[in-house]
Parts: structure tokens; C-alpha cells; sequence
């Protein structure tokens, strides 16, 4: 949040007088106290048709009020939080009687709110204020919001500027940072004989021309010796060749650093032998647990990544010519009360990997008990700290050092990796998955009406903390980070807000800090590939398939009539943001789609008494409702849950075999891996605006955006596009062509993996090179934790 320095008012014109009233008037009948983006461009748009007339869109008045995203009304004053530019935002206030507007600081904003809330007589002019601002004064910020989402890139080119100027220093910090390196007791890349930066500088130009006359596939065993007394050791490469172009772009960095040659050297460094990640929450298992509770996509991603981390460690170790086994941990809760799951076994070795391991810890109250159930990931936070404690005793003693980088998932696993990392002093990783706040409207300011059932007050917390403390953060899509022209990114929403009562923000999170860099994450190749590479098919499972779309299947609910139409295929936990509901109600209402096509759903359970979860209950009675209420039997077939990925994939090229598609109705979606999948696998996909697919899918090339606000629209396009397909066979296989070819171009496991290792090795060169640790920032954060978070989770019990 950006207020501006003095307060600034502005005075309206003759034509913006007309507008204002007409505008006002509109905004008294509407008799709302908070007011969206949306809200307001209706209030825009009537007071337009009211002067007959739409106001110059060069209006300063009419640019405030178009680009407010959300506004807080209490009469006479509006007061609005506009948003000019993505990441930019500025708070004013309108008087309604004096047609007045003047700009005000964020912290004005706040109490007015705060008021609304809790009315005049509670507001706290000290209350507790969370204000980041000072601490972003070393940091070299964005200014160009293409930059967002590429943080390693700016970083690089910034600081090579910033601080590699003087070539004395440059020479030294290299020097200092290579001495830095080993693995196991073993030192790495400079021996102790290479003392002063001359010393360093020397051996490399030393061993460039020795090595210009070795043939380049000559191991690094038979040039050893040679190099090991010019002092290089082990860790420059495997071969002469690959040394040689290791030490060549060392030179480079040191006589004429470059961004891409820091990179690129980066790269190469041995600093990446371990890694633990955190994912406390659900059931996080290998089977039997896709669709429990808290438990789907973040599951597959964790463990899709590690398969991927670990291939790419030992092909990089093999390359820096180091002969040792890279070793990943994930570790989340024990559940002692785990079911058929295997949540209650300790340690677990991870499937499709050499050496990583599923670590087991039980959340534990203060006198050491261990909690035996299944509990909400809202209900997490008073475990957490202990958790991550025990967590560190454990990786020790696992691993017998301490791990190289650690990796936070979603808040919790965040919230947990931000105490590790910072009690190790090691780099950390955050990924969010999914964040809560833009999930639920007006979720801070009402924080306190939803506590019961999702504790916003840790949640939030917790996110902004470890945001803030985060070496660097993995997103899979800018919007993520910071939305469109005409949303809020889900890490924006925390650049200023309040919870009345508790706390408000002035300065959380920057979106032009360079700690963001988008990694998209992909499909397990191995399991999901597009239908027409038929040897590669798994026929086995046809039977099996058969029976789950038409047959007598365990839970399933009702059929289809017409076995001949296609199927529009949704797979989604049931909860109301995946807004699998939606679309069967559009689906009831529109008679055209209903002949065109048969709707077929993976989700949650199906009757009510198997499931335990609150919002999944009210979302399977609703399920019922319509198609009892829309008649949709014979039209709709509902099964289950199907945790088996490889049947899955399998099921995904059958639908595509019988010329289906695939259907994401979220009201939002953080990324959407089944997306991926269902493109892979080459069914055309529709799939929601808001969030991930949004990038993922080119509208009409690779598939189709629609928009879950209008779902009348999105079931026009389906049959717009089955009906095109009726006339033009060939369009349907160039759908699914152009998402096949865009998932291999841009959302694979291995160019993720190679992404996520660099960053690794970057920002903890820079870390070490700069000020970067933001050690200030974190003795705050530390402040606050103790003294606002830990009394929230106190309360919970």
C-alpha cells in the first residue's frame, strides 16, 4: 500500500458534480456498508445512464472511483481503496453532501473500517499495527510489473550491478563463497591451500590452459591429481570438458559479470544436497487418501516434485562430478488413528525414488499427549510450533546434518518451515498451494464471526509471517501473486488489510519483492500422456473403467441413458469453492447441453453418512437436491472418490477416446493441476478465469476459459463446441492437439525441477553476498510472532 505522502483533495467539475450526485444517490439506495469491485462499476454504470451520458473517461473522480476495488460506505463518507496500477494502491475518501474526494493514509483507511465493524466508541488509535515498510528499503524492488513472477532474473541483474562494480570485491566474495562449500566433512571446489582471492584466481587460469589441451570426455578421476594440486577439488565437474566450461564461466563472473553467466555458474555450484519439506496437514499418503479431508492436489504435487528433485539432484551431482546419494525428506503429521491409510506409519519410503522418505511426527498438546485423530487444517495452529521442533530433532537425526533448503507448503507447512529454517539458518522455500484469505469475502474484516470454524486470526498470521521471512517464493502462475488489471492477486490481498480487534496491516507484502519466481508445476509423465500413444496404454483397466462409467460400481449414483454421447468429465474435491454443484446447475438448466452430452463426476463421497466434513456434507445434499430437482438421472452418473492416479490417467484418454471433455467450474483455482492432467492426456478442458488456468489454457487454441460467476455462458460454449464438432470432426482433435502441445511446452516436472534447483543455488549466493537475510525484518517478525501469534493459538487451546 502506497498512501500518498500529503493528503490531497481534489474538487469536482461541473460535469463530475452531476455524476457524483447521480452516483451517490445510487450508493444511499443501495444501503450497503462494503461494497466490491463489482458493486461499484454497477453504481458507475447507473449513474452514467442517470445523465444520460457516460462521464469522460479521463475524469480524475471517474479514474478513482473505476479503479476502487473496494470501498467501505458509512454516510456521509465513501471511502475507497483504489488500485491503479497492479500492486499499486492508494486510499481516499469521498464526502457525499460536499461532492469532495482527498486522499488518506492507509492507517485512516483502517480505523474507518475498523469503526464500521466495531462501531465509533472501539476504535484503538494504538492498536497493534504490522508495518514492513522499513524493511524493504534494502531490498532492490521491482518497478516494472513484467517483472513480477521473475524474481531471480531482476535479482541477478540488480545486485550484479549493485555490488559486483568493484573488481577487488568482486575477486574476494567469490573467493570467500567457494571456500564455503562441502558435503558430509568432505570440502568441496577450494582446498585449503588457495588461501587470498589471488591465490583462486590464479589456479583457475592455471587450469584453463591445462585442460584446454585434455580431450573433453577425459573423467575427472584421471585429472584429479593435476587439478587437486593448482588446489581445485572435487565439485567443478565430471569430465575435463565440463570443468573446463565450469572454470570459464567463473572467469566471466569474475572479470565482466553478466546476469545470465551468474546464473548459469550458479548453477553448476554443489550447494544442494538435502532438502526437507513440510506439509503437515491431511492425510498425506501414498495411497488410500486422495479425497479424504484436506487431501487432493497438494498431495500429488508434493510427491510428483519429489520424484522430479531427486532425479534432477543426482544428474547435477553427477555432472559437478560428486558421487553421493541426494536425500529429500517430507515430513508430515502421524496420524495414530489413520485408517487404511498409512499416515500411521513413521517413516515410508517415497515410490519411483532411490533414497526419499515420507518422516511421520505427531502433533503433541503442551504435556507431551499425542493427538490420535484427523483434525481440519483450520485447527492445526496450536500444534505447530511444537511440531516443527520435533520435526528438527527428527531431520537431524535422519539426515545427520542439517538440510541444505527447506520447503513450506501452504500456510501451515509454511508457518512450519519459516521456524526451521530460521532455527537452522538454512534457505527457505515457500509455496502456497492456496491461500485462504481471497478464498472467503471479507475475511479479515469479519474475522472474528468465522473464528469457530476457521481461525482467521492464525491463519492470516501465519501466512504473513512466513511470506515475509521466505528466502524466496514458487508460484505456479503470476495471478497468483498479483492477479489481472481487474483482480487482486491472492499475495497481494496481503499487502494492507485489518482484522478489527486484533491487528491491522499497513506494509505486509510486496509483490515487487524479488523473492517471487513463478515455477509451474506439471503431471507425473509416467502417468498422464495423451490417448493416441496407444502402446503405451494400460488395457488391463478397460473392464474396470467400463464398469466405474456404466456398471454396478460401489457408491455410485445413477446412469446414463444415452451410452453413445459424449462425456463432459469433472474430478474435484466437494467443497463449495470447486463449485462442482455450479455446474450441475447449469448443466440442469440448459436442455441443449443435456442432449448434446452426459455429465460424469469423481468427487467426495456420495452418501451423506460416509463423510465427516462439514462443507463437503452441505455440498453432497446439494448434489442431490439437483438432480433429483433437474431430473437428471440417465443424464448424470456420480461415483466416489478414485485415489488411484494410474486409473485415473487411464480413465482421462478413455473420455478423450469417446471424444469428451474435461470441466473446471472453481470460483477459484490457485493453479489446477487436473487441468494438466486432463490437457496431457488430450480431452479438450474448459476451465475457470479465476486463478491458474487462466494461463494455463490459450482461450480456443489449447482450450477454453470460462467464468464461473456466469455459468449460463460457460454451458453455452460446451455446446457451442460440441456442436461445431458435430459439423467439423477435425476441430475436436485440434483442441486437444494445442493442449497437448502447450502442457509439454510449458508445465513439465523437469523444467520445474531444474527451475527450483537454480533458484536454490541463486538467492543463496545473494543471501550470502548481500543483505538479503533481512535480518531486521525477521527479529520484527519474531516480535510479532511472539507477541500476536502465539497469544491467538494460546486461545484456541
Amino acid at each position: 500500500m502506497t498512501p500518498r505522502p500529503d493528503n490531497e483533495t481534489i474538487l469536482p467539475t461541473e460535469s463530475e458534480r452531476l455524476f457524483l450526485y447521480a452516483f451517490f444517490k445510487r450508493l444511499r439506495d443501495a444501503g450497503r456498508t462494503f461494497l466490491l469491485q463489482s458493486d461499484i462499476l454497477d453504481l458507475i454504470a447507473g449513474a452514467e445512464e442517470a445523465i444520460d451520458g457516460d462521464l469522460d473517461a479521463s475524469s480524475p473522480l471517474r479514474k478513482v472511483l473505476a479503479t476502487s476495488m473496494n470501498a467501505a460506505f458509512n454516510d456521509p463518507w465513501l471511502v475507497v481503496e483504489t488500485r491503479p496500477a497492479i500492486g499499486r494502491w492508494c486510499c481516499g475518501r469521498f464526502h457525499l453532501d460536499q461532492l469532495s474526494y482527498e486522499t488518506i493514509t492507509t492507517s485512516e483507511l483502517m480505523r474507518f473500517r475498523e469503526a464500521l465493524i466495531d462501531g465509533p466508541d472501539a476504535q484503538a488509535e494504538l492498536a497493534i499495527e504490522y508495518d514492513g515498510a522499513a524493511f524493504l528499503n534494502d531490498v532492490p524492488l521491482m518497478k516494472d510489473r513484467r517483472h513480477i513472477g521473475r524474481g531471480v532474473e531482476y535479482l541477478n541483474r540488480t545486485l550484479a550491478n549493485r555490488l559486483f562494480t568493484d573488481p577487488d570485491k568482486r575477486l574476494s566474495t567469490l573467493h570467500d563463497f567457494l571456500r564455503l562449500h562441502h558435503h558430509k566433512d568432505r570440502q568441496l571446489m577450494l582446498s585449503q591451500r588457495i588461501e587470498t582471492p589471488g591465490e583462486m584466481r590464479d589456479a583457475v587460469d592455471e587450469a584453463r590452459v591445462l585442460l584446454a589441451d585434455i580431450p573433453a570426455d577425459t573423467p575427472w578421476a584421471a585429472i584429479r591429481n593435476s587439478l587437486t594440486a593448482l588446489g581445485l577439488l572435487a565439485g567443478w565437474g565430471d569430465t575435463a570438458g565440463r570443468v573446463l566450461e565450469t572454470l570459464d564461466l567463473l572467469s566471466e563472473v569474475i572479470d565482466a559479470p553478466s546476469p545470465s553467466v551468474i546464473e548459469d555458474f550458479l548453477s553448476r555450484v554443489p550447494m544442494i544436497f538435502s532438502v526437507a519439506i513440510f506439509s503437515p496437514h491431511g492425510f498425506f499418503g501414498q495411497s488410500n487418501v486422495l479425497g479424504l479431508p484436506d487431501t487432493g492436489g497438494q498431495v500429488v504435487y508434493i510427491l510428483d516434485q519429489v520424484r522430479a528433485l531427486e532425479k534432477e539432484m543426482r544428474e547435477r551431482l553427477r555432472i559437478q562430478g560428486i558421487d553421493s546419494d541426494p536425500e529429500i525428506v517430507v515430513v508430515t503429521r502421524l496420524i495414530p488413528d489413520a485408517g487404511n491409510t498409512g499416515c500411521d506409519i513413521p517413516e515410508e519410503s517415497i515410490q519411483g525414488t532411490r533414497n526419499a522418505r515420507i518422516l511421520r511426527v505427531p502433533f503433541t498438546r503442551p504435556n507431551g499427549e499425542v493427538l490420535p485423530q484427523w483434525i481440519s487444517r483450520f485447527q492445526v495452529w496450536p500444534y505447530l510450533e511444537r511440531f516443527a521442533f520435533n520435526s528438527v530433532k527428527i531431520i537431524l537425526a535422519e539426515l545427520g546434518e542439517r538440510p541444505d533448503l527447506v520447503v513450506g507448503n501452504y500456510s501451515d507447512g509454511n508457518l512450519v518451515a519459516t521456524l526451521v529454517a530460521e532455527h537452522l539458518e538454512v534457505t527457505q522455500c515457500n509455496i502456497a498451494h492456496a491461500l485462504e484469505k481471497t478464498k472467503y469475502l471479507f475475511s479479515d474484516l469479519y474475522w472474528r464471526q468465522n473464528e469457530d470454524q476457521y481461525h482467521f486470526s492464525a491463519h492470516f498470521t501465519a501466512d504473513l509471517l512466513a511470506m515475509n521471512s521466505a528466502d524466496f517464493i514458487i508460484t505456479s502462475t503470476y495471478q497468483e501473486i498479483a492477479g489481472s488489471e481487474t483482480s487482486v492477486g491472492q499475495y497481494e490481498s496481503y499487502s494492507a488489510y485489518t482484522m478489527p480487534g486484533l491487528y491491522r496491516v499497513t506494509k505486509g507484502i510486496d509483490i515487487y519483492d524479488p523473492k517471487f519466481n513463478i515455477v509451474s508445476p506439471g503431471a507425473d509423465e509416467d502417468v498422464y500422456f495423451p490417448h493416441t500413444e496407444k502402446d503405451r496404454r494400460i488395457g488391463d483397466l478397460a473392464d474396470d473403467i467400463e464398469r466405474l462409467l456404466h456398471g454396478d460400481f460401489p457408491g455410485a449414483v445413477s446412469h446414463f441413458d444415452d451410452r453413445e454421447k459424449p462425456i463432459i468429465f469433472l474430478m474435484s474435491r466437494l467443497d463449495q469453492v470447486k463449485n462442482v454443484t455450479g455446474f450441475v446447475e447449469w448443466f440442469g438448466r440448459d436442455p441443449r447441453l443435456r442432449e448434446l452430452a452426459n455429465v460424469f463426476i469423481i468427487g467426495g463421497c456420495t452418501a451423506l453418512e460416509e463423510s465427516d466434513d462439514e462443507e463437503e456434507r452441505r455440498e453432497i445434499e446439494h448434489l442431490h437436491r439437483l438432480i433429483h430437482g433437474h431430473g437428471l438421472h440417465g443424464h448424470l452418473r456420480w461415483v466416489p472418490k478414485q485415489s488411484d492416479k494410474i486409473f485415473n490417467g487411464e480413465l482421462y484418454r478413455t473420455i478423450a477416446d469417446r471424444r469428451g471433455i474435461f470441466v473446471q467450474p472453481a470460483q477459484f483455482e490457485a493453479f489446477g493441476l487436473t487441468v494438466i492432467e486432463a490437457m496431457t492426456s488430450g480431452l479438450p478442458t474448459f476451465a475457470t478465469i479465476h486463478g491458474g488456468p487462466l494461463e494455463i489454457i490459450e482461450d480456443g487454441v489449447s482450450g477454453f476459459h470460462i467464468d464461473s460467476n456466469h455459468g449460463e455462458a460457460a454451458a453455452k460454449r460446451m455446446v457451442e463446441f460440441f456442436e461445431r464438432c458435430q459439423r467439423e470432426p477435425g476441430h475436436w482433435t485440434e483442441i486437444s492437439r494445442g493442449g497437448i502441445d502447450r502442457v509439454e511446452a510449458r508445465y513439465t516436472w523437469r523444467l520445474y525441477a531444474s527451475r527450483l534447483m537454480t533458484l536454490s543455488r541463486v538467492y543463496g549466493f545473494w543471501k550470502f553476498v548481500s543483505h538479503l537475510e533481512r535480518s531486521g525484518a525477521r527479529a520484527y517478525d519474531r516480535l510479532f510472532y511472539s507477541s500476536v501469534y502465539r497469544p491467538i493459538v494460546e486461545r484456541m487451546g
